[in-house]
């Protein structure tokens, strides 16, 4: 029978993964796993500035940081999960508060330097910044109040369902507003970019899915669910943004003109 949310209290693990229950055993190594994965991912991220020229540094350190963010609370999350003492959700809920802006502030910077390479004008994307962190910012609060509801209550519908709304807008301004600004750009910028919105469509629905998985009393398997995806959508967006401009940059010290990015 899987564990439920309102008696989600655990026993002490042990380091020694053949002592603990199977699932237990899966979800820590996952812990681990995540702390590591974001803590390379930081380090590597930060180590990359120097190969790109100094217009671009500022998105490699904004992806260094979402994964440094993510590493220090992944080793908390993990020290708190062997305790026995409760699921981390907490923890969870205030390392996105401070990565999923940061992720999603990525868009208005790739933009911005793709304007100002083609001699455009600068602050262009300053309200759609201010935007996109306001609804992400509001999308984690009414989650998490969802959250710390009575699972199934209305309170806890009610919330949950105000979080989706939140997180359908972000995807609408991606989509609807930044369609024309993305297929302008650089083609290996546009290409990167296009790519990240799937990450926000698809990665991101992740977590509402995780979040339904209460009603059944999903314990360890939601946990499970949410590391993987952590890693693929923080590390995994970073790379993705990475390649876009060491590919955009090996075009232009080529000679050969960047073609717009196709629709």
């Amino acid at each position: 029978m899987l564990p439920t949310f309102a008696d989600a209290t655990l026993a002490g693990l042990s380091m020694d993964f053949a002592a603990n229950p199977a699932i237990q055993s899966l979800t820590l190594y996952l812990f681990f796993a995540g702390t590591v994965a974001m803590g390379a991912g930081a380090l590597y991220f930060f180590l990359e500035r120097s190969s790109v020229p100094p217009v671009f540094r500022s998105t490699l350190t904004v992806s260094g940081l979402v994964c440094a963010i993510a590493c220090f609370h992944y080793y908390k999350m993990t020290s708190q999960y062997m305790t026995g003492a409760s699921f981390p959700t907490a923890l969870r809920y205030v390392d996105w508060l401070f990565t999923t802006p940061l992720l999603l502030i990525k868009f208005p910077m790739l933009l911005q330097l793709g304007e100002t390479k083609r001699g455009a004008g600068s602050g262009r994307y300053g309200s759609l910044f201010a935007q996109l962190v306001l609804l992400d910012v509001a999308m984690i609060v009414t989650a998490f109040i969802a959250e710390t509801s009575s699972t199934g209550s209305p309170s806890w519908w009610t919330f949950f369902l105000v979080a989706c709304g939140f997180e359908l807008a972000i995807v609408a301004i991606l989509y609807a507003r930044l369609g024309t600004a993305i297929a302008s750009a650089p083609r290996q910028i546009g290409e990167a970019l296009s790519v990240m919105r799937l990450f926000i469509l698809i990665g991101w629905a992740v977590y509402p899915v995780g979040f339904l998985m209460a009603l059944g009393g999903a314990g360890e398997y939601r946990e499970i669910v949410y590391n993987i995806s952590d890693v693929i959508n923080k590390v995994g967006f970073g790379l993705v943004a990475l390649h876009g401009i060491k590919t955009y940059v090996a075009v232009e010290h080529s000679g050969i003109q960047p073609l717009a990015a196709a629709v």
